[in-house]
């Protein structure tokens, strides 16, 4: 098949294109090269995306750079986007001309001009679910939580609790029937990204699928971004031996899914008989953020002084993890990889990259001076 993958120059994007080209797959990119990811001089650097079967330079805003890039491609795979919870929450129109508007685009030519699409993969995100599913310690059952208040937040309370009685609740893996509660702009702009394809990809009978995926890290991953991807971010630090500052109380939990799973489950989903589905990617494991970064600082054996600070960003969530049932339903041979192996591998690839600036502190300071 010929595939179009947006942000392909990207770290998932990459380790896709490798899934599909040792299937056979013929691939072309649709990518800006964002500087803010690739660093400034990507876009005049003729090798940077030589892994491509073809690269197109352009926006998922202009619909001319849609329309080439669709041009004889049998599937898309959308990964384009704008995906820094705390910037999300400041550069709010950017962030929904990129996610929401360039994705308006794909299915405004999909439904008005002649194309060859047969199938469209959506990245989605955990973010969707806000603070995921709980179950509550009363009566109440399975729920899910409002997002915690900057009024909670500044008060430290980090906990949340049952929306529908106000008692304890205990946080359980999150499945794709959890009631979406965004928490960010970012995960508003994912909700309606994937909300938008499932709609129109049924509209024009065109299988479609939402893919949310978790906490995705791996070799690739932006070194430079202090927005996104906290074992990047801890990495960078680490590596240089400056203070590493786990936000709230440290006992906040992730998903961590390596890129190379993330790009199998892509690549199968490609063959799977479904008309649309909303599969969750994740490892279905919880990793608090005060682990990871201890087994971050063992590996890097770093010097680097870890603080648990009480500091937070409005947007944040408390805990998620995968469910994976519907997953293995549709993939029964999947298994992600460990985590501790994947970090292994992360960080043996980092130790052969550049060295960046720090910028956590300057994206500390952009949130600080609006409130969030």
């Amino acid at each position: 098949m010929k595939i179009l993958i947006t942000g392909g120059a990207g770290f998932i994007g990459r380790h896709l294109t490798c899934a599909l080209q040792k299937r056979g797959h013929w691939v072309r990119w649709l990518d800006s090269l964002d500087a803010q990811i690739h660093g400034p001089e990507a876009a005049t650097d003729p090798d940077y995306c030589r892994q491509a079967d073809e690269m197109i330079l352009g926006d998922v805003r202009r619909r001319r750079d849609w329309q080439r890039a669709l041009r004889g491609v049998d599937v898309i795979i959308h990964l384009a986007a704008q995906t820094g919870t705390g910037q999300s929450m400041y550069r709010i129109a950017y962030y929904n001309d990129v996610n929401v508007g360039g994705t308006a685009l794909l299915w405004d030519i999909l439904a008005n001009e002649r194309n060859s699409v047969k199938r469209v993969l959506i990245a989605s995100s955990r973010a969707v679910y806000g603070e995921g599913a709980y179950r509550c310690q009363g009566v109440c059952g399975t729920v899910v939580p409002e997002p915690r208040s900057k009024t909670q937040l500044d008060k430290k309370n980090w906990e949340v609790c049952c929306p529908l009685c106000g008692g304890l609740v205990q946080p359980i893996a999150t499945s794709e029937a959890s009631i979406p509660r965004p928490a960010s702009m970012y995960s508003c702009t994912k909700l309606a990204q994937e909300q938008m394809s499932l709609t129109m990809g049924k509209a024009l009978c065109i299988p479609t699928i939402a893919c949310r995926f978790q906490n995705v890290f791996g070799p690739g991953q932006s070194l430079r971004n202090p927005y996104t991807g906290i074992i990047s971010i801890f990495s960078n630090q680490l590596r240089q031996n400056l203070p590493i500052n786990v936000y709230e109380d440290g006992n906040e939990s992730r998903d961590f899914v390596f890129v190379e799973d993330v790009a199998e489950i892509c690549a199968q989903a490609m063959e799977w008989d479904c008309e649309s589905a909303v599969v969750n990617g994740g490892s279905g494991h919880q990793t608090r953020m005060i682990d990871l970064a201890n087994d971050l600082h063992r590996l890097w054996n770093s010097t680097s002084k870890i603080s648990i600070t009480g500091d937070f960003r409005v947007g944040d969530i408390r805990h998620n993890w995968a469910d994976m049932t519907q997953l293995l339903r549709l993939y029964p041979n999947w298994h992600p990889m460990n985590l501790k192996q994947g970090l292994k591998k992360y960080v043996y690839w980092a130790q052969g990259q550049a060295v960046y600036m720090d910028q956590t502190r300057r994206a500390k300071e952009e949130l600080k001076k609006r409130n969030l």
